[in-house]
Formats: structure tokens, sequence, C-alpha cells
């Protein structure tokens, strides 16, 4: 699937977001690469992306803290991208048209070759990848001594959002996408954490399952980004797949509790169904709303010691005016 990101920045961190898996990233911003690439600024093991179009492509970087170019970055990595395009025409026709799928080739310039091979790519709709990107086995991170332990649920979780938590005192293990809720509780945690990810969320059902074993436990729980949308199904309330996604580090949005309004980074093509939350006010409060579109960007559940946002509040890359999130988080376990 084609999509675009509207950030001046933070490129490496954008590859290498799990949520990504399975995509095309066309970018707005006219520059890629003119900062080069370090190893401490990845969110996950590699690209996640399936391919790049950009206008500008260079392998020539002034960064003194730099340690690799683009160039040969993507090499080491085997990611296929294409420059010297319009990437803003490619933008517009997105967002008039919508999400579609895209193809990249080196190999050949026929276009009945290149809409037949097309034709054979899914609908993102309906797919299923956070198993694809999730960790296959448990780890642990952060110091065994803290304070709290988090049993967090990776859907395809970034590295940043591990460490805005480590950070605030919590013992995290993290549990692969499949791992049922009996697993996740023998481990004795204090709260539990949904994680970003990609793919469709109705396709997911094993995690609605899960996140609603965790409701009934009535512990503290934290989504955000996939983890909001699971959330929301654990409660009956469908989702959607979006005309085009959000994804940039300069989107509005306004904290309904406070009256406040954050600028933050988001990245997700499906959403929460403003009709069924409509529905369903004996179960949901809205929390926050993007003040571009009134799209819902936030919830917590009623009687439940649970919450989400749809953006990312750890910004990496992005605003950091949302990380009060996760201190929010630390005293609801701590208030349990």
């Amino acid at each position: 699937e084609l999509c675009f990101n509207t950030g001046m920045t933070g490129y490496q961190e954008i590859f290498t977001d799990p949520s990504y898996f399975g995509q095309i990233l066309v970018t707005t911003n006219a520059h890629i690469g003119n900062y080069g690439t370090r190893i401490v600024e990845t969110e996950s093991e590699n690209i996640k992306i399936a391919g790049l179009v950009c206008k500008n492509f260079t392998w020539q970087y002034s960064r003194p803290l730099a340690t690799e170019s683009i160039q040969d970055y993507f090499e080491g990595e085997n990611l296929v991208g294409i420059s010297d395009v319009d990437t803003r025409a490619i933008v517009r026709h997105i967002r008039t048209k919508g999400a579609m799928n895209g193809i990249i080739s080196s190999e050949t310039a026929d276009l009945e070759i290149l809409e037949k091979k097309l034709a054979e790519v899914p609908s993102m709709a309906g797919l299923e990848l956070a198993g694809k990107v999730s960790t296959d086995k448990p780890y642990m991170m952060g110091q065994s001594g803290a304070q709290y332990k988090v049993a967090v649920l990776d859907l395809g979780v970034k590295r940043n959002i591990l460490n805005c938590l480590v950070e605030r005192g919590c013992y995290l293990r993290v549990f692969p996408a499949r791992t049922p809720f009996d697993e996740m509780k023998k481990w004795g945690p204090d709260a539990y954490f949904l994680s970003n990810g990609p793919g469709d969320p109705a396709s997911m059902e094993y995690a609605t399952t899960t996140t609603q074993a965790i409701l009934e436990e009535n512990a503290p729980l934290f989504g955000i980004c996939l983890g909001h949308q699971i959330l929301a199904q654990a409660v009956g309330i469908e989702t959607y797949k979006m005309h085009h996604g959000h994804r940039g580090i300069n989107h509005p949005v306004k904290n309904l509790l406070t009256g406040k309004c954050e600028i933050t980074s988001q990245n997700h093509g499906f959403g929460v169904s403003p009709e069924a939350i409509e529905a369903n006010k004996d179960k949901v409060l809205v929390t926050h709303i993007n003040l571009n579109d009134q799209t819902i960007e936030g919830i917590r559940i009623k009687g439940k010691k649970a919450f989400s946002v749809q953006y990312h509040p750890e910004a990496s890359p992005g605003p950091h005016d949302a990380r009060y999130l996760f201190d929010e988080f630390i005293d609801l376990i701590g208030k349990n």
C-alpha cells in the first residue's frame, strides 16, 4: 500500500517503525538522506517499509554523529526505492483518491506486466500483519527491581515506547502478539500495555480476546495506535479503514478533559468508528479528538482502569507534547 508521511525529519525512525510493514512510503519532504543514519535512531531491528518514493535522495551527509549514508543503509537492508519523482503530485493523488496499492520496478517498464503483478497484492483491509513483526519469544527490558512490572503485548512495538516505560520505573516483559492472557498473567504484572503495529485490527480477534480478558481482570491498561483500536474492539466498538490515514509529526489533537491542544506524531491507516462510539457512550468516554478532521484520538473505558490514544506520545520522531500520558499510566498503576 502506498502511504505518505509529511514529517520534515526523523526518516530513519519512520523507516524502522513496524507500523509501516507492508507499505511503500512516499515522503513529502524534498530531501532524504542529507543527515545520514545512526544505529541508535532505529525503532526496530531493521527497516520495515517495503519501499521508498522520494524527490531528492542523497548519499552525502553532513552530520558528525552519523555513521552511515542512507545509500549504504538501504543497500545493507536490500530496500528498493525510487527518487527524482514528483512526490507532491503523488500525495495529492492519494489524498484525493484514497489509499491504494503501488509497485516499484527496475526490471520492466511494461505497464501491463506491472498492473498484473500489482493486482496480485492484497488490500490492507483484512490483513493481519502484527504477527509478522512481533517478537518470536518473550524478553525482558528494564531493571528487575523496578517499582512496577508491566506486561507488553507486542503487536509491532517501537523501541522508544518501551524506553518511555522503562524510564518511568517499569520492568517490562514483552510478549508475542498471540500470547493468551493466562500466560501473561502468570508473570504477575501490575499492569498491561497494548502496542502499536501494522495491519487491520478487525483481523486480530486473538488480540481483542486477550484485551477483553485484561478488562475483566480490571488491571491498569494503556494502548497506543493499533493497541487503541484493539481496546475499542474489546468493548464492541468497530474500527474502519481510513480514506488515506494520518502520517506525520504535526497533527493537532485536543484533549477534551483539559481543553489543551497537543501537536502529535501519528502513523495509522485505520481508526475507531465515531458512529460506534456514539452508540456506546455508556461504555466509552472520548478523551481526545483530531482538530483536522474530528476523528477519535483517545478513549477511556468507563468503570475500568483502561485508556488509549490513536497517536504516538513517545514521538520518535516528533514533538513531546503527549508524553504526559506515560506519567498518567504510571499514576494509574500506583493507585491500583
